[in-house]
């Protein structure tokens, strides 16, 4: 029997993660020891509205589906490119509900990103500051007469250990991602184009290797040899040892981009890349009635000119939502209904003039 695909589109979750296929060898990874993946009957959407909506009424394409399940059996990241409001992060939602594998990772990039942001976070001068009040408690004790305490916390000598350095660091959410658990997590990394140019190259051996090292806390093993760190958007701790992390499955990673640079070939080789466009009619209608049910005439009437006005210019999808969703809650109709509809959808790049009705 076909297990092929694993993923579906349907937004109905299931376990099907559990009947992949064995990676390809030369996309193994070892690391342990394992761990459950948070909320592995649950998903993200269960405390957060917005991000329930979005993963489940996501149409995903034929296309899509088919690439998901590619980068999802070959262990790759999957780089989707297109324009704004195409459904790119929306996606990595829609995998991690339909398949059941726990919170979204979201890792969102700015021209000042760099590869030590997504990893960890180590705030060497909160952990100066509490070493210096331990220090203080400790003085204290003698001047009142009690034994003064040489262990920092954790049990370690103050500063010298990762028992007073763990309460200072936190994993990133690739950090996060790259953690042995048995189920991949799913890891959203949005709007690499904007990065560095540094950035894709730095993501090539941590996407490769599958592991990074932690090097405050390699320093650290002679004193300890695990630490007990906190994870990415919670305050859940895991243990890292030797300072070194290797994932056992590998994280569904989802890179998205609206196009405005070019890669190196190094790294779009290791991706799975799958390209979105502007939905179609009979798309764009599923979309619409997925979010707001079956359309009305005059959203009938708005999505026929959505698609008219897209030939001539820039749109996204948003907008078009947006427009049908305020003109009905509005109770507007005539001329200030469609104005309204107007001023809602003006085109998204310049040189183009929004003088077309609907």
């Amino acid at each position: 029997m076909s297990l092929w695909p694993v993923f579906t589109g349907s937004s109905k979750p299931h376990d099907g993660i559990d009947q992949l296929p064995a990676p390809p060898p030369w996309r193994a990874f070892d690391g342990g020891p394992a761990l459950a993946t948070p909320a592995e009957h649950e998903d993200e959407a269960a405390t957060s509205p917005d991000r329930r909506h979005r993963a489940r009424t996501y149409i995903a394409t034929d296309e899509a589906v088919q690439l998901v399940n590619a980068a999802l059996y070959l262990r790759r990241p999957l780089l989707v490119t297109g324009p704004p409001g195409s459904g790119k992060s929306s996606l990595a939602y829609a995998v991690a509900h339909e398949l059941m594998l726990g919170p979204v990772l979201r890792w969102n990039i700015t021209s000042r990103t760099v590869l030590h942001d997504g990893l960890y976070a180590y705030d060497p001068l909160s952990r100066l500051y509490a070493a210096g009040r331990r220090a203080s408690a400790a003085a204290r004790g003698e001047e009142a007469g009690h034994e003064p305490s040489k262990a920092g916390a954790g049990g370690e000598t103050a500063g010298t250990g990762a028992g007073d350095l763990e309460d200072h660091l936190r994993l990133g959410p690739l950090g996060t991602a790259l953690l042995p658990y048995r189920r991949p997590r799913v890891l959203l990394i949005d709007e690499i184009d904007k990065s560095d140019l540094d950035l894709p190259n730095d993501l090539l051996n941590i996407l490769e290797e599958g592991q990074y090292e932690i090097p405050e806390l390699v320093r650290a093993t002679r004193h300890t040899p695990s630490a007990s760190v906190l994870v990415d958007g919670t305050d859940e701790r895991v243990t890292v040892r030797r300072g070194r992390v290797r994932c056992r499955a590998f994280p569904f990673t989802v890179l998205t981009s609206n196009g405005e640079r070019e890669f190196p070939p190094a790294f779009l080789r290791r991706c799975v890349r799958l390209e979105l466009h502007q939905p179609r009619e009979a798309h764009l209608e599923k979309i619409v009635r997925a979010h707001l049910g079956e359309p009305t005439p005059y959203a009938q009437e708005l999505i026929a000119g959505f698609l008219d006005r897209g030939s001539a210019g820039e749109l996204a999808t948003d907008q078009l939502l947006n427009a049908i969703y305020l003109t009905g809650a509005a109770g507007l109709d005539g001329a200030s209904r469609d104005a309204l509809a107007q001023q809602l959808m003006p085109y998204l790049s310049r040189g183009h003039q929004d003088d077309a009705g609907f």
